[in-house]
């Protein structure tokens, strides 16, 4: 019997959004849900103690980082990523194919994989299929992601056509491979920009056995306009029992645009790097908190939100510990933006089980600018 199932707990009247309860062997997450993204088994500046602070419910974890560094067989001999990191609660891992898209000039790609050059050492590694989940596996995450090709935007038809091939193939070499009952595998959708396409995956996917699905290829320079019409494209096609799993979006428009469209699940490293580089996402907009501006400002970075760094420190504060290069700086910025991307996720699921979904995005883009 699967040690994992997802339960929708409520469909909003509203949109196509809906609430539901992922369950997994480290715990449950409540669906919609933003994951914070700890590439190197860490969220970046911030400890377990922050992020269970902050209740986040499931955190990422990079199959090709942590494969590069510190190593596989060091992280099966502690027991498991959540045993090395001390992190109790769920985790998910991605394949290594976001790298194939953002690592381009270091791999090369077949039919059969892809061998990647190390970024910090050169060394060569290959990966394929069946040794992305056989990592995975060691690595222990509850929820995984099959090896694919992230193509890059824009891309002409006949490379997506050729890219989508890839992803197929891969996809059954995956799941045949994937034998673990408490970890769940997975099928990426792409296609690129392509509706025909994203359909022709999505069905795929289903076909094929997965039960969660994931939007791949998304995000990566296509205007705003083809990524939504990618996902109204998919998700009709996913059975309605399915989490649904947006990569690598999270900017405060998207939560809304794109839950009220079907998505689940989301993960994004934006709010800790722009966090680590002095940019504060607030109820407003950003704040660029090195801007002189603020030099004699002690008012809080956000009075709408209640978080420790608002509560207790002013602009002007965190403006000087950007610009001393005081380490401080980025940790409050990250724990605030943080804050900020979880707890706007969970009003946007509070909106859908109470029936005012439409009135609290009005109500967030009367004083939000998009930026």
């Amino acid at each position: 019997m699967k040690k994992y199932s997802f339960n929708i707990v409520q469909k909003s009247k509203e949109c196509t959004g809906r609430v539901g309860i992922l369950s997994t062997p480290h715990g449950d997450i409540p669906t919609p849900v933003f994951m914070p993204v700890g590439t190197q088994a860490t969220v970046k500046t911030m400890d377990n103690r922050d992020l269970e602070n902050l209740n986040a419910s499931i955190i990422l974890g990079n199959t090709y980082h942590l494969f590069t560094r510190p190593g596989v067989e060091v992280i099966g001999e502690a027991g498991g990523l959540h045993k090395f990191m001390s992190w109790k609660r769920p985790i998910l891992t991605d394949s290594g194919g976001f790298q194939v898209f953002s690592l381009a000039n270091l791999r090369k790609l077949d039919e059969d994989g892809v061998t990647f050059r190390s970024h910090f050492d050169g060394k060569e590694h290959r990966f394929t299929p069946e040794i992305v989940v056989d990592i995975e596996n060691t690595l222990g995450s509850d929820i995984m992601m099959p090896l694919d090709e992230c193509l890059a935007y824009p891309s002409d038809r006949d490379q997506a056509r050729k890219s989508l091939d890839i992803t197929h193939k891969w996809a059954l070499r995956s799941i045949k491979h994937h034998k673990r009952d408490d970890q769940w595998l997975f099928g990426i959708i792409q296609g690129g920009v392509y509706t025909d396409l994203r359909k022709e995956s999505a069905k795929f996917m289903v076909d094929s056995g997965f039960t969660g699905f994931s939007i791949g290829g998304l995000s990566v320079g296509e205007p705003k306009n083809l990524m939504h019409e990618m996902i109204e494209a998919v998700v009709p096609e996913l059975p309605e029992k399915s989490p649904r799993y947006l990569m690598g979006v999270g900017k405060p428009e998207d939560f809304f645009e794109c839950i009220q469209r079907g998505v689940d699940m989301f993960d994004c490293v934006l709010p800790t790097r722009v966090g680590r580089n002095g940019t504060m996402i607030t109820h407003t907009g950003k704040v660029v908190l090195r801007n002189a501006q603020y030099i004699k400002n002690f008012s809080s970075p956000d009075p709408y939100c209640d978080c420790f760094v608002c509560k207790n420190h002013s602009l002007a504060y965190l403006r000087h510990l950007f610009n001393t290069d005081e380490v401080l700086g980025p940790r409050l910025a990250t724990y605030h933006n943080l804050h900020f991307s979880l707890e706007l996720v969970r009003k946007i699921r509070k909106s859908l089980l109470d029936g005012y979904f439409s009135e609290f995005k009005r109500e967030f883009f009367s004083r939000y600018k998009i930026w």
